[in-house]
């Protein structure tokens, strides 16, 4: 009898990342893939807007493998990173029985996060990221978390793609960018 897709792969993982616009979401999503494409894995990145623009909604879902991936949807996904409360009312639900969820408790409420079905990590993004000295930080605080509560890629090796989203003008923001993922990391204990 042949395995199924996910059963042949030493590596599958999705993820949703939602938010605001403007919080970056795009962003890590795509550092997420470059790196998984700098670690020789397959992915896929697909990017969906709401109609407005700064401020409305933004979500992105991003499939990292060993092997070729058959489609960029997911709808129940293995984890998600939330930004803010209607992302958390949105995708909670769908995320697998096991799953990791990453919130930024600088803006949810960790009360609403389920704690018997999924692995919740709470996360004070902004609160951590403004120490660091912007609050547009967040969003790679809560990417550093991501990484180590999955354990998908290594913390280096998505720090090592930061020169891919970043043009060559901003490049000075990277070693702000590496702390914010480390400090990320650093939030999630006990794994």
């Amino acid at each position: 009898m042949r395995k199924s897709f996910l059963e042949d792969c030493i590596l599958y993982h999705d993820v949703i990342i939602a938010g605001f616009g403007g919080q970056g979401v795009m962003l890590i999503g795509n550092l997420l893939a470059y790196a998984a494409m700098n670690q020789g894995l397959k992915c896929t990145f697909m990017p969906v807007y709401g109609v407005e623009m700064r401020g409305g909604t933004a979500n992105c879902t991003v499939v990292l493998s060993d092997q070729d991936i058959g489609s960029p949807i997911v709808f129940s996904p293995k984890s998600l990173i939330v930004m803010n409360q209607p992302s958390v009312d949105k995708f909670q639900p769908r995320l697998q029985d096991g799953g990791v969820l990453v919130a930024n408790t600088s803006i949810i409420d960790p009360e609403v996060l389920e704690q018997d079905r999924i692995r919740p990590f709470s996360v004070p993004a902004n609160s951590i990221a403004e120490k660091l000295g912007t609050s547009k930080m967040a969003n790679m605080v809560m990417l550093g978390a991501w990484l180590k509560a999955t354990g998908c890629l290594e913390l280096e090796t998505v720090q090592g793609a930061l020169d891919r989203v970043f043009s060559k003008q901003n490049s000075r923001l990277i070693p702000l960018n590496e702390k914010g993922l480390a400090k990320g990391a650093e939030q999630v204990r006990g794994i």
